[in-house]
């Protein structure tokens, strides 16, 4: 009873953008090489190793095994898993119960007309067999098991979500750690520099170069840089701290490595799943479509209970009022019995609830059809992301290397006195923001590849086995 389910269409779209991308993104020197778009390719399983950092492979196996929340993850699917059996036993096979009993009691001879009759105090031993199976007539009990089959199929997919965006969030924090490493490095850089440039300030002011007002400049303009060190230090430390946690390891724990930008190599061909492939890769499409999937199973559920059905017992046993005469053959008992339901009024409820069943395969559907117009803008905003930051870090660096000789010639003819301080105070300023700038949109091309590969899935398709946490072997 009940609908088939039919796996939705994939959408027929020939692009993610509105407009088409280039081949490939800008470059910007050594630092940021151009990326190349390859249309169709596959994405492996093991996608962050692109990065070729081997301390990010290690600490991602390290967290693969030690993560509570895949270890959570995978219990939830065990646990579906042993509902569907457990359900599919009881419907599809007879129930089978043996039962062994004893009593004593008292009659009386009232329950017969019999009021003078004398009571009788008896023993009464049963050992008995009972059978008792439910035809599946209207074929609702493989709607419900095709419902089960299809949480079952959720959750392995909701575990695969929890894969990858395990494996994504280190990836990230790791980028993240790295650009904090390196704008702490380039904060201390500038600061040292300034501060040599202080000490010339105040020569010059000794002698009666420069004015008190340009001796406070720079002292205020060192101290605005030193007081930025300790900010940078402290999101740097809770970054590290969320690594270890989702490294599984407490944030106090040793052998934690350390990142920097220097350590991550920028994958350089960007494998681009076909939109038609989308649907296919992405754990959260494939959940909400078991989700669809159990929605349609139990519109068939609900319509099986409209129709009869038929159940079958029968029973075989000995009862004896004493032990010896147990299985003796006068003992012997036995029923057979059939019996058959059809609803006939039960006050519009049956047809009501399979209203509301079709209602809900109706949600599930426009879940599904927004799940996958979520997942094509995630990967067209990635895609932009990609190709306006890498221009955005070319002309960056392009900035920065104009911002450092402008500060180098400024100091030169600041010596020489041919220069106010006004002029080398904004040079500074606007090396220091431009530097900083520069290691921003470098490490946010690293973090926007990373997203790729999660929007387009994350290659599990490509792995042979689901990694087992080490909590879900511990039994």
């Amino acid at each position: 009873m009940g609908p088939d389910f039919h796996r939705p269409k994939a959408p027929k779209a020939s692009g993610y953008t509105e407009t088409a991308l280039p081949a490939e993104t800008a470059a910007a020197g050594r630092d940021g090489p151009a990326q190349r778009f390859v249309a169709g390719a596959d994405i492996p399983a093991q996608w962050w190793s692109l990065f070729h950092s081997p301390d990010l492979d290690r600490l991602i196996r390290q967290a693969l095994e030690m993560s509570p929340t895949l270890a959570a993850a995978q219990a939830t699917l065990r646990q579906a898993e042993e509902n569907m059996r457990a359900q599919a036993g009881a419907l599809l096979y007879p129930g089978v119960d043996a039962k062994l009993g004893a009593a004593r009691q008292r009659s009386s001879g009232a329950a017969l007309g019999l009021a003078n009759a004398v009571p009788n105090v008896f023993n009464l031993y049963n050992a008995s067999v009972s059978v008792s199976y439910t035809i599946n007539v209207s074929g609702s009990f493989m709607r419900a098991l095709e419902g089960l089959q299809a949480q079952v199929d959720y959750q392995k997919y909701q575990t695969e979500a929890a894969y990858l965006a395990l494996t994504a969030n280190i990836v990230t924090t790791a980028i993240k750690e790295a650009a904090l490493r390196a704008q702490l490095k380039a904060s201390r850089e500038i600061l040292r520099t300034e501060e040599e440039q202080l000490a010339v300030v105040e020569k010059q002011f000794s002698l009666g170069g420069v004015s008190r007002p340009d001796v406070l400049a720079q002292r205020t303009q060192v101290a605005q840089t030193r007081a930025s060190l300790p900010a940078l230090e402290k999101t740097l430390a809770q970054t590290r701290n969320l690594l270890s946690v989702y490294a599984g390891k407490l944030p106090g724990e040793a052998g934690l490595p350390e990142f920097d930008l220097a350590s991550l190599s920028l994958p350089q061909e960007l494998p681009l799943s076909l939109p038609s492939a989308l649907a296919r890769q992405r754990p959260d499409i494939r959940a909400s479509e078991e989700l669809l999937h159990q929605a349609s199973a139990l519109v068939g559920v609900a319509t099986g209970n409209l129709y009869p059905s038929l159940t079958l017992t029968g029973g075989y046993g000995q009862q004896a009022s004493q032990m010896s005469g147990l299985f003796s053959a006068p003992g012997t008992i036995w029923n057979v019995s059939g019996s058959l339901l059809q609803p006939l009024f039960r006050g519009g409820q049956l047809t009501a609830q399979r209203r509301a069943a079709v209602a809900a395969y109706d949600a599930a559907l426009a879940q599904y059809r927004g799940t996958v117009l979520q997942a094509f803008q995630n990967v067209a905003d990635v895609l932009l992301a990609l190709e306006t930051g890498a221009r955005a870090h070319k002309a960056q660096t392009e900035a920065e290397a104009l911002a450092r000789d402008t500060l180098d010639l400024t100091q030169k003819q600041f010596a020489l006195g041919a220069v106010g301080y006004l002029a080398l105070l904004n040079a500074q300023r606007q090396y220091q923001q431009l530097r900083i700038d520069a290691i921003q949109s470098a490490a946010a091309r690293y973090a926007d590849t990373a997203a790729l590969f999660q929007a387009l899935g994350g290659g599990w398709w490509n792995r042979t086995a689901l990694a087992q946490p080490a909590a879900a072997n511990a039994n």
